[in-house]
């Protein structure tokens, strides 16, 4: 049943073109941005999930 209203529709075929030009498009985009981001950005994010309200100091445990 669904293939039959599918295959009504014109153009059908393009839908499947669009979205895997827009997926490689955002996925481009998010490499481009992750690579050529800051480490002291990306130190920051990384940290975030961890905060407390105190400054993250590398190497030292908070047991």
């Amino acid at each position: 049943m669904i293939k039959n209203v599918l295959s009504d529709i014109g153009g059908i075929g393009l839908y499947g073109v669009i979205s895997i030009c827009l997926f490689f498009a955002v996925f481009t985009g998010a490499l481009f941005l992750s690579l050529r981001m800051k480490q002291s950005v990306a130190d920051h994010i990384n940290s975030l999930p961890l905060e407390d309200g105190e400054p993250v100091q590398k190497g030292v445990s908070h047991e």
